[in-house]
């Protein structure tokens, strides 16, 4: 079973993924629904074992618009099959076995495109922190970052909490409140729903 922990536990949460430093690279993957503070998390970690930890964010293989608009998924998008899987898989393979000057993208809300070689992993960095919603995932590709992630944490907030961020978040970045709300009810809730169903396969829930 995942033990769980406090979000409000600043300390205990940096001391835990700063047990995990050694030789040898080693990954944390922190995972949730959309709006869990994710990203945040995520941040704080890295902050504080600087330079000793890098952050990767699995959005940096969002497809592009132009892809979505093709695949006729634009609506869509944020759901599993806007991603690459098979590119992102292949980047947590090279990091495992940290490779010499890894190169990952990253992505832009403000332009709402994945932007490429974005983020340098130097071979000696002994920690990677992995940031996305479907890192613990079942379907293909997916289900094999399991075993390449050393730790995996679950975010698990307040529902309601996580339902405003989200809205705010959509907010921010161009949708009226009626389409931010809509959007957060209906193609995120979907996808909770699906990464909900992988909570047990983390080593750490994170509660708050």
């Amino acid at each position: 079973m995942p033990e769980h922990l406090d979000r409000a536990d600043h300390r205990a949460l940096i001391a835990r993924a700063s047990a995990l430093l050694g030789d040898d690279r080693r990954i944390i993957g922190v995972t949730g629904p959309p709006g869990a503070g994710k990203s945040t998390l995520a941040g704080e970690i890295v902050a504080a074992l600087a330079p000793s930890a890098v952050l990767v964010p699995m959005d940096g293989f969002h497809l592009a618009q132009s892809q979505l608009r093709r695949l006729g998924r634009q609506e869509r998008k944020g759901a599993i099959d806007t991603f690459d899987g098979h590119g992102f898989l292949a980047l947590v393979r090279r990091l495992r076995a940290a490779a010499p000057d890894v190169y990952a993208p990253t992505f832009r809300r403000d332009l709402e495109e994945p932007i490429a070689g974005a983020i340098h992993v130097a071979a000696d960095v002994p920690l990677v922190v992995l940031e996305g919603n479907y890192l613990l995932a079942i379907e293909q590709p997916w289900d094999s970052l399991r075993e390449l992630i050393d730790e995996a944490w679950y975010l698990e907030p307040d529902w309601a909490v996580r339902l405003e961020r989200l809205v705010r978040r959509h907010m921010e970045f161009g949708r009226d409140p009626e389409s931010a709300r809509a959007w957060a009810l209906g193609s995120d809730e979907r996808n909770a729903e699906l990464i909900a169903a992988t909570r047990d396969r983390a080593d750490v829930i994170v509660v708050g």
